[in-house]
């Protein structure tokens, strides 16, 4: 008689109550954080619980289970008194999401408006009930390329993507993703909260004054955002380690790609060929981009890092040229010299 074969076990969505907090700040007017105030909103949120988890550049995650008992207030009532103490301190609001796990206590908070506290409970038939409806992209991890590919087999909804068989998944996007997709698809995020001190940052965005579907102009202005970086990294003599791209879309929702350099750097070329490597595993066609965003991480002193030699011409050229630029807006202001393709419109450094 053979063996019945076994099915694939999904692991337990409900470890315990939900006591993780996602806090997405909003700065008045709706003006990007400055890095003083993101310290000052880590530093508060450090007086609640010790176990505070950076999320650059606004927003942060919180284990409160401790607190809870030391406040004797519940995860919703410590969300309130985060919410009051950073509007008093720093004119900054907050969206709470409160959940059992990071990812989910992400999903709540998304779209929420400033002031809203959405807690979800961690029974899984509100878990499922919750992701059921949401679509493919919703998911973390989950950009516009994969969904698509997604969309091809009919699992353009959390809920459908729960319900597929987990061998489906792994046919589709491999072994190790198509697991970590039945798990996301089922509430399951092991991660845990990790706290320890923020890696210095530098960050550049762009806004667009329509949602914006040419690649050629989201581009355009990324080329514009890693020359302005890489300029400020140069004047503070200083280099980065790895740069990571943010899109934001027309409904709210955001992808974010990362990437580690081979040694820390402030060469805008390097800058501007990581930025478009970055928006290119994307995938985007159709989308509609209201955000691109680039922020250098890692920071540290120029003057201390090894740097490689090279013996390419053109490299060389390209840093002397680099280095000339750096001083003409020295001079003459940093709207002297810039890239021919460079894109106007709004755009923020900080």
């Amino acid at each position: 008689m053979s063996a019945r074969p076994r099915l694939a076990a999904v692991p337990d969505a409900r470890p315990g109550p939900p006591t993780v907090l996602y806090l997405h700040f909003h700065a008045e007017g709706g003006a990007p954080l400055g890095e003083e105030t993101y310290d000052g909103l880590l530093a508060l949120l450090a007086e609640v619980s010790p176990v505070v988890q950076a999320v650059p550049p606004d927003a942060a995650l919180m284990e409160v289970r401790g607190a809870t008992r030391y406040f004797d207030r519940d995860p919703a009532g410590l969300a309130a008194l985060v919410r009051v103490r950073a509007l008093a301190r720093y004119g900054a609001d907050c969206t709470a999401g409160i959940a059992h796990n990071p990812m989910l206590a992400r999903m709540a908070a998304q779209d929420g408006p400033p002031g809203a506290v959405r807690t979800l409970p961690g029974d899984p038939a509100a878990v499922a009930a919750f992701l059921a409806g949401k679509p493919a992209a919703a998911l973390y991890g989950v950009g516009p390329a994969t969904a698509r590919t997604l969309g091809t087999y009919g699992l353009g909804t959390v809920g459908r993507i729960a319900a597929a068989p987990l061998p489906a998944l792994q046919r589709i996007l491999g072994p190790a993703a198509g697991r970590r997709l039945h798990e996301r698809a089922h509430g399951i995020d092991p991660t845990p909260v990790t706290p320890g001190a923020r890696a210095r940052s530098a960050a550049a965005e762009h806004r667009f004054d329509r949602d914006e579907l040419d690649a050629g102009r989201r581009r355009r202005a990324l080329l514009t955002l890693a020359d302005r970086l890489g300029a400020r990294l140069r004047e503070s003599n200083q280099v980065a380690r790895g740069l990571t791209l943010t899109v934001r879309y027309a409904d709210g929702s955001a992808t974010t790609r990362s990437r580690t350099f081979a040694e820390p750097t402030a060469h805008t070329p390097e800058l501007t060929a990581t930025a478009y490597a970055l928006h290119d595993t994307l995938g985007l066609q159709r989308a509609r981009v209201r955000v691109v965003a680039l922020r250098a991480e890692g920071l540290g002193d120029a003057g201390a890092t090894a740097h490689q030699l090279s013996f390419d011409p053109a490299d060389e050229k390209a840093r002397r040229v680099e280095a000339a630029v750096d001083r003409a807006r020295a001079r003459f202001g940093p709207s002297a010299v810039g890239p021919a393709a460079a894109l106007g419109g709004r755009r923020h450094v900080a």
